[in-house]
């Protein structure tokens, strides 16, 4: 198996798939490198990727017309990143940033939609971890605008 189906037959999020599901789930994946201050993605833009990542730091973040970019979260090694791929019309809602040098896996959102189509059980099990992914990256924005919006401490 090359590197990639390695890694992503080691990682927790890909864990329960059968080793077929795997192999055509390998084949939608790719190594990218983003350099340090390196958009992955930028809100707005098409949204073609789902990446999983094996080195790095990568800010996920909000434009605030007072603030400029506001971080919603930040994701590291083996962390998952981005579903916006799989809900229509793909668009990136947030932009995502290397804090530093960054090493992923990108999986080709179009394959990874066709594949889920053509697969039901794959594709349900897929769409259960992904809502795992939204409900955490909701309350991670939540928090984030709690605290952006709080009154400050007299």
């Amino acid at each position: 198996m090359n590197t990639v189906g390695h890694f992503l037959s080691e990682h927790p999020f890909f864990h329960g798939f059968t080793s077929e599901q795997l192999q055509e789930l390998v084949k939608c994946g790719r190594d990218v490198r983003f350099e340090q201050g390196e958009f992955l993605f930028r809100e707005g833009d098409e949204a073609r990727s789902f990446y999983v990542v094996r080195e790095g730091r990568i800010r996920i973040e909000i434009h605030d017309a007072r603030q400029g970019a506001v971080g919603v979260q930040t994701v590291e090694r083996g962390d998952v990143l981005g579903w916006s791929w799989l809900v229509p019309p793909y668009l990136w809602h947030f932009d995502a940033r290397a804090l530093r040098t960054s090493l992923a896996v990108a999986l080709d959102g179009e394959r990874l939609r066709d594949l889920c189509d053509h697969d039901p059980v794959l594709g349900y099990e897929f769409l259960k971890r992904i809502a795992g992914l939204m409900e955490q990256r909701l309350q991670a924005t939540r928090l984030q605008l709690l605290d952006l919006y709080s009154e400050p401490r007299a």
